[in-house]
């Protein structure tokens, strides 16, 4: 399946130029490995598209609502991180 989203320029930069390797979405949406995520870059602050496009291949999909891994106190106080490896 190919999957259009939005992406803000910070973040099509990074990807683009190899940085970044992971995307941290809302999962109301069905994304599965071998699926092609179409980037689109979106300026927020003037609500319109760049033009430019990125097409990447999902390798790898985690989605959870419940981390009982970690206190609710320590999600509060610290957030989570992302972290891409290669």
């Amino acid at each position: 399946m190919r999957i259009e989203k939005k992406c803000w320029p910070k973040f099509f930069e990074d990807i683009l130029d190899g940085k970044k390797k992971f995307e941290f979405r809302l999962a109301d949406w069905k994304c599965e490995v071998g699926d092609v995520l179409v980037l689109r870059e979106w300026n927020p602050e003037i609500k319109e598209y760049s033009g430019r496009v990125i097409e990447k291949k999902v390798t790898y999909v985690v989605k959870t609502k419940n981390l009982s891994f970690f206190k609710k106190e320590e999600i509060e106080k610290f957030g989570f991180q992302i972290i891409s490896f290669d």
